[in-house]
C-alpha cells in the first residue's frame, strides 16, 4: 500500500472535495481523508510519502488528440512562424541536410499570420530546389507542396479534384501547391510511411512528453496504424496512458463486422466513437459557414456531410452499439450536426436503444440558438479552449462581426452540457494548463491587460475547466465510475503540483507544471 499524506488534494469528488491524504493499493484508491484517518488505517509496511503541503489533482485528460500525428510531429520541422520568409528559411536550412530523394516534411504553418501571403509551389521550390517538400498546415486540413512534390505525385492541371477535396489552382489552372481536405491524400500516398516499430518508439517518447504536462488519459482520433501500435504497446506493458480510441467512419463497416462496441476494452485501451467530418477548418477556409467568409470572395467553406448523411451514419452506428463523434467547426456544420443528433436521439428512442454518448468535436462557431441544444440532447461538447487565443485573429479576419459566435463555453454549460476538453494536438500543444488558462481567462498567455480578454462573458470557472479535463473526459470514455476523481475505488492516476491551482492568479495558470505523476498507483515521472 502507498500512503500520500500532508497534501492538499482536490479530489473532484463533490462528496469529499478536499482531503489531505490518500491510501492506494493495487492501482486504486482505497481511502481518502485526513492524515490521521488514512495513516491510522495503514497496514505495517505501507510506503508513505510526506507531500510537504503540495497540491494533488486527478491525472488530466486530453479529450481530443491525434496521438500518432503528435508523436511523429516531435521529429518534424515545426513551422508556426511569424512570416512566410521565416518559414522558408527553416525549409532551406533543413533541406541542406537531407539525403538525395528524401522528403522534407513539416507542419504548423498558418498563412493567415503572414503579411506576405501564402506563397505557392514555385516559392517553396526555390527554398528547396529538387527536394520534395510537403508541409501540413496547423489545422491539419491543408498542405503546401513544392513543384518537385507535385510532379512526383502526378498532380497536374488535368488532375480532377478528389471527392471531398480541392486542389488549389492559379489563374491558368495549374496546381498552385495547396491541397485542401481529402486532396492531401494525393501527396500522403507518396510519403514514406513509418514502420510500426518507428511509430511505437515515437509514441513512447510522446507518452513521456504528455506525463510532463500532467496528462494520464487521452482520447485518440488517429487512424488504424495508431490503433495497432497502441495494442502492441499494451500487450508489452508499455502503454501507461488511458486511451479511448476512436475510429474513422471509413472503418464503420469493419467495426460492425467484428462486433466492436463503444466502451469495450481494458482500463488502458478501449473503443471510442466513430469519427465523422461535417466540414474542414478555418485556416484554409473550408469550415462550413451559414454566411460567406469576410475575406474569401463569397466563399462559405465546404460542407462535407449534411444532416441527412450524418444521420445515416449515426443510425448504422447506434444500431450496432457505436456512438459517433462529429467534427464540426463552422456554424453551418454545427447546425447540420445538431439537426442530425436530434433525429438520432428520436431514432434511439423509437428503437428502444440507450442514448449513446455522441460527441460534437470542436464546435468552434455556434449560433446562439444552437448552444442550448447540446446539453438538452445530452451531447458531449468536445472542445479545445487553447485554440481561442491562437485562432482569435484568424476568426476575426474570417468572420468579422460573427466572432461573437466563437467558443461560447459559458453558454454551452448553462444547459448542463458535459465538457470534454482537449487540444487537437499537434494542432495545438497538448499542455492542459494552457487550455485551462484559456477557458478561465479567455486571454493570451502573459497578457495582463483586461482589454486582452476576448468575450469575457464566455469565461468559465476554474472548477468547470478542471472538470472538463477530468470528469468530463472520463464520462465521454465510459469510465466515469473509475476515472477523473480521487475517490475510493477509482484508479490511482494523479499529478503533484508545487502550487495550488486554486490559490494562484488565473493569469498564472499556464505556468503550472507537475513535479510528479502517478499512473495506476505507480510513479511514472518526476521532475
Amino acid at each position: 500500500m502507498i500512503i500520500l499524506h500532508h497534501a492538499r488534494i482536490h479530489t473532484l469528488n463533490p462528496d469529499q472535495p478536499v482531503v489531505s491524504a490518500l491510501a492506494i493499493a493495487q492501482g486504486r484508491i482505497v481511502c481518502a481523508g485526513s492524515d490521521d484517518e488514512v495513516l491510522a488505517g495503514a497496514p505495517a509496511g505501507a510506503q508513505t510519502f510526506h507531500m510537504e503541503g503540495k497540491t494533488i489533482l486527478p491525472g488530466l485528460a486530453d479529450a481530443h488528440i491525434h496521438f500518432s500525428y503528435y508523436a511523429l510531429s516531435l521529429s518534424k520541422i515545426y513551422l508556426e512562424t511569424p512570416s512566410r520568409s521565416a518559414c522558408l528559411r527553416l525549409v532551406s536550412e533543413h533541406a541542406r541536410n537531407l539525403a538525395p530523394g528524401e522528403w522534407l516534411l513539416g507542419y504548423g504553418w498558418e498563412s493567415a499570420a503572414w503579411e506576405e501571403g501564402p506563397g505557392n509551389a514555385d516559392i517553396l521550390e526555390q527554398a528547396a530546389p529538387g527536394v520534395p517538400v510537403f508541409l501540413t498546415s496547423r489545422s491539419l486540413h491543408s498542405g503546401w507542396a513544392n513543384r518537385t512534390a507535385l510532379r512526383l505525385a502526378g498532380i497536374t492541371a488535368q488532375t480532377p479534384d478528389p471527392p471531398g477535396g480541392l486542389i488549389g489552382r492559379d489563374s491558368s489552372g495549374e496546381p498552385d501547391g495547396f491541397l485542401y481536405e481529402k486532396a492531401k491524400r494525393l501527396i500522403d500516398g507518396m510519403l514514406p510511411q513509418p514502420s510500426q516499430k518507428t511509430l511505437q518508439n515515437a509514441m513512447l517518447r510522446a507518452q513521456t512528453s504528455l506525463w510532463q504536462m500532467g496528462i494520464t488519459t487521452i482520447h485518440d482520433f488517429d487512424k488504424n496504424d495508431s490503433f495497432i501500435a497502441l495494442q502492441e504497446m499494451e500487450l508489452r506493458g508499455e502503454l501507461k496512458l488511458r486511451v479511448i480510441k476512436s475510429i474513422l467512419f471509413s472503418e464503420l463497416d469493419h467495426a460492425v463486422g467484428v462486433g466492436l462496441r463503444s466502451g469495450f476494452g481494458s482500463h488502458r485501451l478501449r473503443m471510442g466513437s466513430v469519427k465523422l467530418f461535417a466540414d474542414g477548418a478555418l485556416g484554409p477556409r473550408t469550415a462550413a459557414m451559414l454566411e460567406p467568409f469576410e475575406d474569401a470572395h463569397g466563399e462559405s467553406g465546404m460542407l462535407l456531410l449534411d444532416a441527412d448523411a450524418i444521420f445515416d451514419y449515426g443510425r448504422k452506428a447506434v444500431s450496432n452499439g457505436l456512438s459517433i463523434a462529429v467534427h464540426a467547426l463552422g456554424d453551418r456544420a454545427n447546425h447540420e450536426t445538431l439537426n442530425a443528433f436530434a433525429r438520432l436521439r428520436a431514432f434511439e428512442q423509437e428503437q428502444g436503444l440507450p442514448p449513446y454518448r455522441h460527441r460534437l468535436e470542436h464546435g468552434e462557431l455556434l449560433i446562439p440558438a444552437d448552444r442550448p441544444r447540446i446539453g438538452k440532447m445530452g451531447i458531449i461538447a468536445s472542445l479545445q479552449p487553447m485554440q481561442m487565443p491562437s485562432d482569435r485573429a484568424l476568426i476575426q479576419l474570417a468572420t468579422g462581426k460573427r466572432e461573437k459566435f466563437a467558443f461560447p463555453l459559458w453558454d454551452i454549460l448553462q444547459n448542463r452540457a458535459i465538457l470534454a476538453l482537449g487540444s487537437d494536438a499537434p494542432v495545438e500543444s497538448p499542455n492542459p494548463f494552457w487550455g485551462i488558462h484559456a477557458a478561465v481567462t479567455r486571454s493570451r498567455q502573459g497578457d495582463p491587460d483586461p482589454a486582452g480578454v476576448w468575450m469575457a462573458e464566455q469565461r468559465i470557472s476554474l472548477q468547470a475547466a478542471l472538470e472538463g479535463y477530468t470528469t468530463g473526459p472520463a464520462f465521454a470514455g465510459w469510465m466515469e465510475n473509475q476515472l477523473g476523481k480521487l475517490a475510493p475505488g477509482y484508479l490511482a492516476d494523479l499529478i503533484v503540483l508545487d502550487q495550488d491551482i486554486f490559490d494562484i492568479p488565473p493569469q498564472e495558470i499556464y505556468r503550472l507544471q507537475p513535479s510528479a505523476v502517478m499512473f495506476d498507483g505507480k510513479w511514472v515521472w518526476q521532475r
